[in-house]
């Protein structure tokens, strides 16, 4: 992102170089020294805005009376209500029948993988480089 930012940078400077050549600032000044001067155009006055016309106050409502207090009303207790430690005619619910057990089969032994317990050795990478014929240079003579 960094290095199109700067191309644009470096393209936008060529531009601006390329188009602010001596020619083009004396053609431009050329320009503005045979120019016909502007002519000055009449102002238009505006007529007045009219005069805004007075609204009628608005008449506001008679206050409201004030609200009457009334008695707070007291509530008779709660009957209280007596619960009977056993309850008559309750029926009895029917017995689950019994269902035999079922039993599984057993599951085939399954034996678990055995792992290597020694680490094999990592091949040794050589420390000289070879000879290649054609990259070595010519013999001097």
């Amino acid at each position: 992102m960094a290095a199109f930012t700067n191309s644009l940078v470096i393209l936008s400077l060529l531009v601006v170089l390329s188009l602010s050549s001596t020619q083009t600032s004396f053609a431009a000044r050329h320009l503005l020294q045979t120019m016909p001067p502007i002519p000055t155009l009449p102002k238009v006055t505006l007529p007045p805005l009219p005069t805004m016309p007075t609204l009628p106050t608005a008449m506001l409502p008679p206050p409201l009376p004030t609200m009457p207090t009334l008695p707070k009303p007291t509530l008779p207790p709660l009957p209280s209500t007596q619960i009977p430690s056993s309850f008559p005619n309750i029926p009895t619910l029917p017995t689950m029948p019994a269902f035999p057990k079922v039993t599984l089969p057993p599951l085939p032994a399954t034996s678990l993988p055995t792992f290597p317990t020694t680490i094999p050795s990592i091949p040794t990478i050589p420390t000289t480089m070879p000879a290649i014929p054609f990259l070595s240079p010519p013999p001097s003579n």
